[in-house]
């Protein structure tokens, strides 16, 4: 059984850093692309970033590069967003899903994905 296990979330103001991880269970992460996506208060799943399996290749949400970066230990079975910079906007529950989704991504695919219960990030004076 796939689990996925958020965590780091917490109440930041604009500007901070948050450091996001997802332990990850019940399959192997090693051979497997894996997403962040996020959800804001009344919208939808959005796709944040996504890493290759081997962790070599990382692409972001447009309103996000620059800012967050994406990596993996396959050691550990662990997925990590270190997110600087941070901005009211990106207030949303953070999710980590297999695969490694796009900006094209069709929303109903993503909802599709198995995620945990997800970390709530606040941004906010």
């Amino acid at each position: 059984e796939v689990q996925l296990v958020e965590s780091g979330g917490g109440l930041v103001q604009p500007g901070g850093s948050l450091r996001l991880s997802c332990v990850a269970s019940g399959f192997r992460f090693s051979i497997y692309g894996m997403s962040w996506l996020r959800q804001a208060p009344g919208k939808g799943l959005e796709w944040v970033s996504g890493i290759s399996n081997g962790g070599t290749i990382t692409s972001y949400e447009d309103s996000v590069k620059g800012r967050f970066t994406m990596s993996r230990d396959n050691a550990k079975n662990t997925l990590y967003l270190q997110m600087n910079s941070l901005k009211p906007e990106d207030t949303a529950v953070y999710y980590c899903t297999q695969g490694r989704w796009n900006s094209n991504t069709p929303a109903q695919t993503l909802r599709d994905q198995v995620r945990g219960q997800g970390t709530q990030v606040t941004v906010s004076s």
